[in-house]
């Protein structure tokens, strides 16, 4: 049994285009995480979606039941894998995460998803706390433009701190060519 599980946080509908809050790169993010997601399949490794809806049905995105909270079609799961339904931005937070990692002996995660600023970066510093050794596949990530105090933080910047920040101190974070090439 593999001790590494692929997380896959909010790959969902309404950050690709079209949907009600895209993000910078979606579609190049998922394109990534689709071979990370078939390579962890064919090495027998836990395979977890994580699905975000809002509590709210007049959230702006991810609303329960609509399309745009859907897990977007490149990443779907199959009836094997967990799907994690979660209302908050750390996806171990009121979730069965923890237990469906305990349960599988998992030491590892790799995670790939949305939004690097926010889901992503909770979900790693969360499990590089709770002892788990985590990879983030930084080019199957996806972020947006920012605002602060009147500056627009493009995303490629936004996206680019937080890796770095990840880097410096809770995961190893590479490149989907370099996952695939281990």
């Amino acid at each position: 049994m593999s001790v590494q599980a692929l997380i896959l946080v909010d790959i969902q509908n309404d950050y690709f285009p079209g949907g009600k809050w895209t993000l910078s790169g979606a579609d190049g993010a998922a394109a990534k995480a689709a071979p990370i997601l078939a390579a962890a399949r064919e090495a027998g490794d836990l395979v977890v979606h994580v699905r975000h809806e809002s509590a709210s049905a007049d959230a702006p995105f991810f609303v329960p039941g609509s399309e745009g909270a859907k897990l977007h079609t490149k990443v779907l799961n199959r009836a094997d894998e967990q799907v994690i339904l979660k209302h908050f931005i750390n996806s171990f937070r009121d979730t069965e995460l923890a237990t469906v990692l305990e349960r599988n002996g998992i030491k590892e995660l790799v995670v790939v998803g949305s939004m690097s600023h926010l889901c992503v970066d909770a979900i790693t510093r969360a499990a590089a706390d709770q002892g788990y050794t985590v990879t983030v596949i930084h080019d199957a990530c996806a972020s947006r433009d920012l605002e602060f105090n009147g500056l627009t933080v493009p995303a490629a910047h936004v996206h680019g701190a937080f890796m770095a920040s990840l880097a410096f101190g809770y995961a190893t974070v590479i490149s989907a060519e370099q996952w695939l090439a281990r």
